[in-house]
Parts: C-alpha cells; sequence; structure tokens
C-alpha cells in the first residue's frame, strides 16, 4: 500500500474516532435519545449495548489511526 493509503486509513480511523465518541458522550447526558440516526438501534441491550458498541469502535478507530499513522511512517523511508 501506498504512503497515500495509509494517510486514507487514519482519516477513516480519526473520523470513527470523532463520531462514535461524540455518540457515546452525548448517550451519557441523555439516555433516551437516538444516536446517529438510529442507525445502531438494533443492538441488543438497549443504551448499554449502543454505548458499549460506540466506545469499542471509538477504540478501534484510535487503534486503525495508529497503526496507519506508524505504517505509513515506514513507507516514506
Amino acid at each position: 500500500m501506498t504512503k497515500g493509503g495509509y494517510l486514507g486509513l487514519q482519516v477513516f480511523g480519526m473520523v470513527a474516532v470523532a463520531v462514535f465518541a461524540q455518540a457515546a458522550i452525548r448517550s451519557l447526558f441523555d439516555h433516551s435519545a437516538i444516536q446517529l440516526w438510529g442507525a445502531f438501534e438494533w443492538v441488543p441491550g438497549e443504551w448499554s449495548g449502543r454505548l458499549i458498541v460506540f466506545l469499542l469502535l471509538a477504540a478501534a478507530g484510535v487503534v486503525l489511526a495508529g497503526w496507519a499513522h506508524d505504517r505509513g511512517k515506514q513507507v516514506s523511508r
């Protein structure tokens, strides 16, 4: 993969962190609000289940962004 590909993955990971962390934080303050246009209403466990999914997806975004950043630096050398 080229340096641009890793940069794209890094940006995707950062966007995922921003979106899912914001949804998790908003969910903490308003349990009854529908987050992310109801796309995660299918998750079992109602509020707690959706919160766990949002936190896991935010963590996956952090891991993806970090991994892509490290791999992108290796390609440029």
